[in-house]
This record gives C-alpha cells, sequence and structure tokens, in this order.
C-alpha cells in the first residue's frame, strides 16, 4: 500500500490535499498533525473529506514531541476516521516522565483501543557532537516498544545503514516513511539521493511486509503550487514504488512475521 504523507504538500489546505493524492492514485494518506493548521486535527472534518473523496487515512503521525493527553487525544482522533497506526516521535534526553509514560502505557493503550502505536526512530540531532538529543532511540529500546515506524532519510542522515537496520527492525515494522537522503538533505524524491531505496523496496515485497509505506518527500520537490507538476512528481514516485514493490514476487512466508 503506497500512501503520501500530508506532511509532503505542506502550503496546501488538507482538502486540496486528498484531491491531489485522489488525482495521483494512491492509496490512502499519512496525516501528519500540526497544531497550528486546525484542519489537521479535527476528526469530524478529516471524516467528511474521507467520505466524499473515497481517500482513507491510514496513519495519524504526531507533530514531534507531545505530551500523554494529546497522545490519547490522537489515538482518538485515528479511531474515528478509521486510521489503523499513530506515530509517534522519540521523547526529548531529559522527558523522563515521557519516556516513562510510554513505556508502561502504551501497550495498555493498544490493548484497550486495539490499534497500532508506533515509534518512529530518531532525527541525527545530538548534544556536543555525541549525545543523542532523544531518548528510546536506540535499537534496543526500539525493539522494546514492539511498534516501530522507519524513516528512510532519518537514517541516511544518520549514517546508519538502511537495509541492516531493516534486517533488525523486520518483525517490529509497522509503518515506513519512504524518501532518500540528497546531498546529505533529508526526504528527496526517490529517485534522488544515495539511499538503495529500489533494494529495500524488493526486500519489503519479498518479506511481505504488512504496512503501508508512505512516500515523505519535501515539498518543494514536488513543485508545490503548480497542481499539475505536483500530480506529475506523485505519479513518478508511484511509478518508482510499482516497479520496485508491486510486481516484485512475494516470497513465502516465514516464521519470523511481524510484531503483534
Amino acid at each position: 500500500m503506497i500512501i503520501l504523507s500530508t506532511d509532503s504538500l505542506k502550503g496546501y489546505g488538507l482538502n486540496r490535499i486528498f484531491e491531489l493524492a485522489k488525482q495521483a492514485e494512491y492509496d490512502g494518506l499519512d496525516l501528519s498533525v500540526d497544531y497550528g493548521q486546525f484542519d489537521t486535527f479535527n476528526a469530524e472534518y478529516v471524516k467528511k473529506l474521507i467520505d466524499e473523496t473515497g481517500v482513507p487515512v491510514h496513519a495519524v503521525s504526531a507533530p514531534g514531541q507531545i505530551k500523554a493527553d494529546k497522545i490519547k487525544e490522537l489515538v482518538s482522533m485515528a479511531k474515528t476516521i478509521g486510521a489503523k497506526v499513530v506515530i509517534l516521535q522519540p521523547p526529548k534526553l531529559l522527558d523522563f516522565k515521557l519516556a516513562a509514560w510510554l513505556k508502561v502505557e502504551i501497550p495498555r493503550l493498544r490493548e484497550k483501543e486495539f490499534i497500532s502505536i508506533a515509534l518512529e526512530n530518531a532525527p541525527g540531532g545530538t548534544f556536543l557532537g555525541f549525545i543523542p538529543e532523544h531518548s528510546m532511540s536506540n535499537t534496543d529500546e526500539l525493539k522494546k516498544f514492539k511498534h516501530i515506524c522507519l524513516d528512510t532519510a532519518r537514517l541516511g542522515e544518520s549514517r546508519k545503514d538502511l537495509m541492516r537496520s531493516y534486517s533488525t527492525f523486520r518483525k517490529f515494522l509497522v509503518h515506513i516513511h519512504l524518501s532518500n537522503l540528497f546531498h546529505g538533505k533529508k526526504y528527496a524524491p526517490l529517485k534522488e539521493g544515495i539511499l538503495p531505496l529500489e533494494s529495500f523496496l524488493t526486500k519489503l515485497k519479498q518479506d511481505r511486509y504488512p504496512g503501508a509505506i508512505s512516500i515523505k518527500v519535501l515539498s518543494k520537490f514536488l513543485h508545490a503550487g503548480e497542481d499539475d507538476k505536483v500530480v506529475d512528481g506523485l505519479k513518478e514516485m508511484k511509478k518508482y514504488y510499482d516497479k520496485y514493490y508491486t510486481k516484485i514476487e512475494a516470497m513465502a512466508p516465514d516464521s519470523e512475521g511481524t510484531q503483534a
């Protein structure tokens, strides 16, 4: 399933993003919540757009670090609009209270609401050049969280090997933010950059990855504001996805299924 992160079309109203995704024949949207854009967290309005366009929202992505009450609100919204996954960002390094809450309460919230709540790998920022800005961001902590969203551009930014990271996190992956790294800049189009996205997509299909693949690129690469170019750019990335994912034959299932 290929979906579009609404972050990719920042500057457009949410209704236009639904329309453009539909024109480009994407399977749905990954709704990036922005508390400065009221439409993005208005569940009834989002549901209205879903009903009018026929474009579902598969995932709801939190805007950076948010507190426990906001996380609960996003889970409630996701349930209302029919989203399957809520994606959270790792806490800041010294936010011990939020980190403890996530570790204890998220498993309970998943079970209560019957929804996947995933933690995304952290951006590459550090203090003093070597201390990570975020907690719960190393390999062991991500695996303990059970549900993982993998951002390919962040891996490239952190100089981590994409295929090795995939192998490490494979059975915990529930969502992917797909983009490239071009001249050190994150969120470049799929064809432009240094990451081995062809091999990655093919391996995902061969391994029967069960989640959605969300295209997340900077709006400038899509020529936001010029609708025809936007749709052409989205279709071009969908062709890339189809070539290296849709048309690849899946392998027989094995015992290493995705973590429930």
